[in-house]
């Protein structure tokens, strides 16, 4: 016969048991719980686009597609990766660290995520520039995602949609403003130009007198990291021991005024016929946007633009934003072999591409947008039952062809698969009254 003692050992044994059962229970479901929060959480600027916002996006880039197609921009779509050789042959160092490296599992080469999608449209272009079919002038656009390890600022997203357009084959001024008139229609459609801010800069002033002070590219690295922090007690110093510094240390006090710059620069470089002309374009550029468009502009320049760029640059702000929703400019087209990594290759077949475009981020504009709000018709699912269970072919062929009538006036029409199929916000309700489909507000 077992003892009481033994019976309540037995019993607190059992009890202890189950509580580390349940623990173990609770524990799971935490774990659980917290597997479902990891599997939702994203990397930092990387976010999910949900219904209005998904819409939004979608919506901006098919408009502003049809602008530049209607314009005579030719539509293309390079792919999200390549091969290294050809997507960074003739990168910045920054676009290199901007972009994700992947091994092909085909050929065990190293590829890259597209972060920008320029150097793609100049790859496509000398190829088909070599091969004898591209137009003389050439105009592209496209519009698609680029991938990047590091945000732009510090919200910035690190998938963006980009959409651009780019002129291959004309060096003048009149390629540039065509590309501003371009950007203007976008925005001038969306209703956006009384937020819109361009700056003007340009490279080939700081780039000709780099040439004329026999600067370094080590030195020239150091005044472009000083221009773009604005450090101008820091740039004094450094412009103090180089040669020609003083008028590298104008650029920075006096880049936003054509005419000041004019008389602060040294007679060498107000002679120079490089310079000359760079300021030329500034001032036409400028006039151009405030005569035709009588639009917020300003002069930088110390703004240098990407790696690639060689002429007049610009730079699109909305508001007060510190980021640049626009950035373009010129750059040399020049053929580029991807085969070889020689940009030498093809340049000695073919005269130099000159080039000039601009990308704009379709995600930064979704703030600015607001769509027209679209019916949202639920048809009643006891009505359509009774249509079934009558086997009445001809309200049921009512119903198909109102639905069809109502899809094309823009609304959205969900025929429910259940009793409980009843989606968020519906506004209005598909029922049947008196033989007829009537639709009625909820």
């Amino acid at each position: 016969m077992m003892s009481v003692a033994s019976k309540q050992g037995l019993l607190v044994s059992d009890s202890s048991t189950t509580s580390n059962n349940d623990q173990r229970q609770s524990s799971d479901k935490l774990s659980h719980v917290a597997d479902i929060d990891n599997i939702w959480l994203l990397p930092d600027g990387v976010s999910d686009l949900l219904s209005e916002e998904a819409q939004k996006q979608e919506w901006l880039r098919y408009k502003l597609t049809r602008l530049l197609v209607s314009r005579g921009y030719e539509l293309i779509c390079p792919p999200m990766i390549e091969f290294t050789e050809s997507l960074l042959g003739n990168a910045s160092e920054d676009l290199k660290r901007q972009t994700f490296k992947i091994i092909d599992q085909l050929s065990g080469r190293l590829m890259g995520v597209r972060a920008d999608i320029t150097p793609q449209i100049l790859r496509i272009d000398a190829h088909l520039n070599k091969m004898g079919k591209a137009n003389k002038i050439a105009r592209y656009c496209y519009a698609g995602h680029v991938i990047r390890t590091l945000p732009d600022g510090l919200f910035g997203s690190r998938t963006p949609l980009q959409l651009g357009a780019e002129i291959f084959g004309s060096d003048s001024l009149d390629a540039d403003i065509e590309l501003i008139d371009v950007l203007y229609c976008l925005i001038n459609n969306l209703n956006l130009k009384k937020h819109l801010h361009i700056d003007i800069g340009h490279v080939a002033i700081f780039a000709r007198l780099k040439e004329l002070a026999g600067l370094s590219e080590n030195d020239a690295s150091v005044l472009m990291n000083l221009y773009a922090n604005k450090a101008l007690p820091e740039l004094k110093q450094v412009c103090a021991e180089l040669p020609m510094g003083n008028d590298f240390y104008q650029l920075a006090v006096y880049g936003h005024d054509m005419n000041a710059l004019k008389q602060a620069l040294s007679q060498t470089a107000t002679q120079d016929k490089a310079i000359i002309k760079a300021v030329q374009e500034v001032q036409a550029m400028v006039a151009h946007i405030k005569n035709t468009y009588q639009s917020n502009v300003s002069v930088d320049i110390t703004e240098l633009g990407y790696h690639y760029h060689t002429g007049i640059v610009f730079n699109a702000y909305f508001e007060n934003e510190s980021q640049a929703v626009v950035r373009g400019g010129r750059f040399n087209g020049e053929g580029f072999d991807a085969a070889s990594q020689a940009s030498t290759a093809i340049a000695e077949e073919l005269p130099s591409r000159s080039a000039t475009g601009f990308s704009l981020e379709v995600t930064r504009l979704q703030r600015f947008i607001s769509l027209n709000e679209s019916k949202l018709v639920l048809v009643s699912f006891a009505d359509m039952q009774g249509v079934r269970s009558d086997d009445n072919e001809k309200l049921a062929k009512d119903l198909t062809t109102k639905i069809a009538e109502l899809r094309d006036l823009g609304h959205r029409v969900v025929r429910p698969l259940s009793s409980e199929d009843a989606p968020n916000n519906v506004t209005h309700k598909l029922i049947l009254e008196d033989g007829e489909w009537v639709l009625r507000a909820v």
